[in-house]
């Protein structure tokens, strides 16, 4: 994050891009992150949108695990689930709806974040900081998945094999 300047005051625009960009922690995803919570949220009017996110379709619930969307995450979860009965079709389903809906659970998080934020912190450039402090995401959960992929592809590997293998021996 930038050092901000707190000697002027900032604009109502600057400071909630400051939010924004504090929330986001990653400058190339900014403005990504901007168009898709203008939206969400139109003249102060919440909604529910379509905004695609490539990480939402592959990742789900991981992705959200990752923002601290808690909520979503479980969302996505329990949905993958249900939908993953259903064959083909359904995790693909669940996959798009993903895409389109995830970045709409972490614009929750930003809000819940925000205004409780709010609530206890009055200087606004404190403000930042402590959303820079707390939207710090889980990385944790990227190792998970890697752990879990590495696994999961040593597994497919070891079936391959000793199924081949076995095929050999009449």
């Amino acid at each position: 994050m930038e050092i901000l300047d707190k000697s002027k005051p900032l604009s109502e625009e600057e400071y909630e891009e400051k939010m924004i960009e504090a929330f986001v922690q990653k400058p190339e995803k900014f403005d990504y992150y901007k168009r898709a919570f203008k939206k969400f949220n139109v003249n102060g009017i919440e909604r529910i949108a379509w905004h695609w996110s490539w990480w939402g379709f592959f990742f789900e619930f991981w992705f959200l695990l990752y923002r601290k969307a808690y909520i979503g995450a479980l969302i996505s979860f329990l949905g993958g689930i249900l939908l993953g009965l259903i064959p083909f079709f359904g995790p693909l389903i669940w996959m798009i709806l993903n895409g389109g809906y995830d970045v709409y659970f972490i614009y929750k998080k930003y809000k819940k974040l925000k205004n409780e934020i709010e609530m206890k912190v009055s200087d606004p450039y404190q403000r930042i900081e402590t959303m820079y402090i707390l939207a710090k995401p889980n990385t944790w959960v990227i190792w998970v998945v890697a752990i879990i992929s590495i696994l999961s592809l040593l597994g497919f590997f070891a079936v391959v094999i000793s199924g081949s293998y076995n095929d050999y021996n009449y």
